[in-house]
């Protein structure tokens, strides 16, 4: 039986549109998600993009990734997100990187995407849908709105080993997570969703490497501008937060998981 706590968009609204967006920012830089740059080179070049092909980022959030695709790949971009300080801060940002010609973003809930059927080449996300509240919604909508052989490739926070509900606890709690897919699941609600499955990776090893750094950075580079800017208590909260999630990882219980799909 899935664990689930009663998160909502809107406890995800608030992180973002609050001091955790700037947080997160600051500790993973624009593309909020671990591994930065790297890691989305190595999703696209396993989705074999093409220019000229057009791409829905789910949770699109400050649109780093985004701009990525575009200026290097030259593949246009849609932009999905539910947080309007995101949103503001990617259309802001991608003007002043000329790249608005080519990157569109829409502010939308993930499960409801306002597309017409077939329109995607490809369905991008990283590390994001751990908020969705209903990933298998989700994914029955990524399927509608990609063209026949489209491809869906993500990556995401999810459980990769044996974990109690009480060790779960802290950890959504810390995230405002609803709650994180297994390795397997996601590949079964790939496939229940008329996805052939690709490629899956249990990144976990990675993941933890960048939860290394993360409690690094939060205790020494952070820890200054953490305290004057925000204050003890948010300190207090990104300081456990690290905490918790580099022992879980590092225990293999919590880590990353990569997918790509063909429709």
């Amino acid at each position: 039986m899935k664990y689930i706590k009663d998160y909502t968009i809107k406890d995800v609204q608030d992180v973002y549109d609050g001091p955790g967006g700037l947080l997160w920012e600051a500790v993973m830089g624009e593309q909020i998600h671990s591994g930065g740059p790297e890691t989305t080179d190595f999703l696209a070049k396993k989705l074999g993009l093409k220019k000229g092909q057009v791409v829905l980022d789910i949770c699109s959030a400050l649109g780093a990734p985004a701009r990525h695709l575009a200026s290097k790949y030259g593949v246009m971009v849609k932009g999905v997100d539910a947080t309007k300080t995101m949103l503001q801060k990617a259309i802001e940002r991608t003007k002043a990187a000329k790249l608005d010609n080519m990157i569109e973003y829409f502010e939308a809930n993930a499960m409801d995407l306002p597309f017409k059927k077939e329109t995607f080449d490809v369905v991008w996300g990283q590390e994001a849908w751990c908020y969705v509240t209903d990933k298998n919604r989700l994914l029955q909508e990524a399927y509608r709105v990609l063209k026949p052989g489209g491809m869906i490739g993500f990556t995401d926070w999810i459980i990769t080993g044996k974990i109690t509900q009480v060790e779960l606890d802290p950890l959504y709690d810390s995230m405002a997570f609803p709650y994180m897919e297994t390795f397997e699941g996601y590949q079964e609600l790939l496939k229940k969703n008329g996805f052939k499955v690709v490629e899956a990776l249990d990144q976990t090893d990675e993941f933890t490497k960048c939860f290394d750094q993360y409690y690094d950075m939060v205790h020494v580079q952070l820890k200054p501008n953490i305290m004057q800017n925000f204050g003890k208590d948010l300190f207090d909260f990104a300081s456990n937060l690290v905490t918790i999630w580099q022992k879980a990882a590092h225990e293999h219980k919590v880590g990353r998981g990569f997918f790509i799909g063909k429709k």
